[in-house]
């Protein structure tokens, strides 16, 4: 008891985001960066190493159907659906349990796919993975939220969100800098790197005080109570909006970049490292959005950057690619201070990671219907610049609808609480 009193004391001594238990929960955001966005970063090469690449200037190259592709992708995101249980037990179990076991479950899973033997294989391991690695990043929020007071909550959920931009920088820039062109197989391996971390992490993650002191949840695994059903069904279809246009928007990166524009695998590496710092930038912009401005305003801004900078990215040509993709990245990474804070400040602690869970799930169906679309209209019209064009019209009109959720800037969890009719 000694040492929790001395921990406590000196975590009083420094911002929250530099405590251990939210450090930690970062490098799990890390290393589900690393995970998630392997799938991206090599997906062009799984379709070439198992397809047949064609001889010409246009989607032939990438090996196999753009179609074919995005269908496997749509799969690979569609199965982040099952992220929602998951994280609906942490509001029962706890969330150090859960969020230690998806992060195992998950990082064994993707580095099983180095051994893949065919295409589908791949994609059959990396979508049984997807959904733990999803609930890492659901679940990983909500703790460091609970961690967090309403004055330093928008610079943890910021930490978090910078960690998972660095996992994916990290494999990005690792693929450009192996020598020649580097299989698919030994990027993915990468994540062998944070599984052996994990039990050095589990030391320093804790259940959060706010959750300890609440009984666990009760009933059907995803039940929203109906006094918050209104405002988590709004935000789920604002998230699954943004998502229409990132998830295809950056999943294609390297598919358009490489096989279609011709750019070489180090500039569309050194494309993803300058993407930290405007990341990074876009992350700080938005923080400093939500706290001065309010969690509405914020994320409403960024979300209708978001679509205008994927519309711009797929114009045809690689500065409009880099210049693009760079600006769209700093416009969702701002997006998620906002929107995490909003997550955690709309419903009490007894189904914050239920719904945490919902929003995930809004993003996962927003992403596969977006890279379902994009997909099919490549291969309808032989280029992604219509598909980009309508999906950004759509996610920026639609990001209007912030102004019906109730602003939550300066709310402390423990009086949600108080107000709160448990059942």
């Amino acid at each position: 008891m000694a040492h929790d009193d001395r921990t406590s004391a000196t975590e009083r001594t420094r911002p929250v985001w530099l405590t251990a238990p939210v450090l930690s929960v970062s490098v799990l955001s890390i290393a589900a960066g690393i995970g998630q966005f392997s799938v991206t970063t090599v997906i062009g090469d799984v379709a070439a190493a198992f397809g047949e690449p064609g001889t010409g200037d246009d989607i032939e190259q990438i090996g196999l159907p753009a179609t074919t592709v995005g269908l496997a992708l749509t799969i690979i995101r569609l199965s982040s659906l099952g992220s929602l249980p998951a994280a609906a037990l942490a509001d029962r179990f706890g969330r150090r349990t859960i969020l230690l076991s998806v992060a195992t479950f998950g990082l064994m899973l993707t580095s099983a796919a180095a051994a893949a033997p065919s295409f589908w294989w791949y994609v059959v391991l990396v979508a049984m993975a997807r959904p733990a690695l999803t609930t890492v990043n659901a679940v990983g929020g909500v703790v460091v939220a609970e961690e967090s007071r309403a004055a330093d909550r928008s610079a943890a959920l910021a930490m978090i969100a910078a960690a998972y931009g660095l996992g994916s920088g990290i494999i990005a820039v690792s693929r450009g800098l192996l020598p020649g062109e580097p299989s698919f197989r030994v990027v993915m391996a990468i994540a062998l790197v944070p599984l052996l971390l994990l039990p050095l992490l589990a030391r320093y993650i804790r259940e959060p005080k706010i959750a300890t002191e609440r009984e666990p949840a009760v009933g059907l695994p995803g039940r929203i109570p109906r006094r918050y059903l209104g405002r988590v069904a709004l935000l789920a279809l604002l998230t699954g909006t943004i998502a229409l246009a990132t998830g295809p928007g950056f999943t294609y990166l390297f598919v358009h970049g490489e096989h279609i524009l011709g750019a070489s695998p180090l500039f569309l590496s050194m494309l993803v490292l300058g993407a930290g710092p405007a990341g990074l930038a876009g992350i700080l912009l938005g923080r400093w959005a939500a706290d001065r401005f309010g969690r509405r305003i914020a994320a409403g801004l960024t979300m209708g950057a978001t679509g205008a900078s994927v519309a711009y990215a797929y114009l045809g040509s690689t500065s409009e690619l880099a210049v693009g993709y760079l600006l769209a990245l700093a416009a969702s990474s701002g997006f998620a201070p906002p929107a995490g804070a909003l997550v955690a400040e709309l419903v009490p602690t007894r189904i914050r990671a239920t719904v945490a869970g919902w929003e995930t799930i809004a993003g996962v169906l927003g992403a596969s219907l977006g890279l379902l679309s994009f997909g099919l209209l490549a291969d309808v019209t032989g280029s992604f610049t219509a598909a980009a064009q309508l999906i950004g019209a759509i996610v920026a009109l639609v990001a209007i609808g912030f102004v019906w959720l109730p602003e939550t800037l300066g709310t402390e969890l423990e009086t949600l609480e108080e107000a709160d009719d448990t059942p």
